[in-house]
């Protein structure tokens, strides 16, 4: 049975932006109480890229959309719409998409910024197809940018082993009716939001000497609640996107999920009744990437050949808020 597109839209071109600096498991354990065993047992990571200390979100967000359009054969001039969903803005305001417009050196493009932590691509993409169904845009880039290592705190081991920087961007275009989302399911529950956020730096909780001394502009996470919420969350989001485009586990050619940790994607894939071989992860080279996690992973799927026209995409996430979205893509 062929389910049909419900929003059309093409992925013209992917790319990424990636730090050279790579921090292995040998290097955490010259910095904390940890070993490389106990971080691969728990979570899968085995290396993560970190900037360098004038490097912004802005910055890579800029060459990950660079990228992008030249895989698609353009120029970035053509872009109408930039999105950047991100939870490490270059600064509070103006968006980190202005500023990576600033560093693309264009113009007039709409730009603004998706906060919904792990989430915020799948979020981005949703309003990036609206905005291509409503005729408002032609062409949008949608990225996910993070620098998660200015808002870790490196003497937390149970924290600081799980995420590194990059940003994955895709480049879309309105679709001909045989390529977009065959359905899609989004929520959130602020209930949950202290379970997983940065404490202080906004409105509730200024920056101030002591906020600064308490390590309070950190990550802050419940990380059993965490693992609990994030599989429940987007196995079951995953798994209504299959039922609404009237698709199996078996119809599916891949499965990529956030890029949390190995446990986590492995549980949701169980779950959703997806086929071990069929699930993509690129957790074990670069951690936790927070927004950039989906949009890395769909590029090196492009790229290694594990995507082609007509497959069918299940895609996963869950993050800060707590907020979670699942989707089912016809390429």
């Amino acid at each position: 049975m062929t389910s049909s597109v419900r929003k059309p839209f093409k992925i013209v071109g992917a790319g990424v932006s990636l730090p050279d600096k790579v921090l292995t498991n040998a290097d955490l354990e010259k910095m904390v109480n940890t070993s490389d065993e106990w971080i691969v047992e728990r979570t899968g990571i085995r290396e993560r890229r970190i900037v360098e200390s004038d490097v912004a979100t802005s910055d890579l967000a800029a060459g990950a959309l660079a990228q992008a359009c030249g895989d698609a054969g353009l120029s970035v001039r053509d872009l109408d719409t930039i999105i950047v969903a991100t939870s490490t803005p270059d600064t509070v305001f103006p968006s980190t998409a202005c500023w990576t417009q600033r560093k693309l050196g264009i113009k007039g493009a709409a730009a603004f910024d998706v906060s919904a932590g792990c989430t915020g691509w799948m979020y981005a993409l949703e309003l990036g197809v609206a905005l291509l169904m409503a005729g408002t845009s032609r062409r949008v880039g949608v990225c996910g940018a993070e620098v998660m290592s200015r808002v870790i705190d490196w003497t937390d081991r149970s924290t600081c082993v799980l995420f590194g920087d990059g940003a994955g961007a895709t480049i879309i275009e309105k679709g001909d009716g045989s390529t977009g989302i065959l359905a899609s399911n989004w929520g959130a529950d602020g209930n949950l939001a202290p379970i997983l956020y940065q404490p202080a730096g906004g409105t509730q909780k200024p920056a101030t000497a002591e906020t600064v001394a308490a390590r309070e502009h950190a990550v802050y996470m419940e990380g059993n609640a965490v693992f609990r919420h994030a599989v429940r969350a987007m196995s079951r989001a995953a798994s209504l996107a299959l039922d609404d485009a009237g698709l199996g586990p078996d119809a599916v050619d891949l499965l990529i999920p956030h890029q949390a940790n190995i446990r986590i994607m492995e549980a949701t894939r169980q779950r959703c009744g997806v086929s071990s071989d069929r699930l993509f992860g690129i957790v074990d080279r670069y951690g936790n990437m927070s927004a950039a996690s989906v949009p890395v992973a769909l590029h090196h799927a492009r790229r290694d050949g594990r995507l082609a026209d007509g497959s069918a995409l299940a895609v996963t996430a869950f993050g800060t808020g707590l907020t979670w979205a699942g989707s089912v893509i016809r390429m």
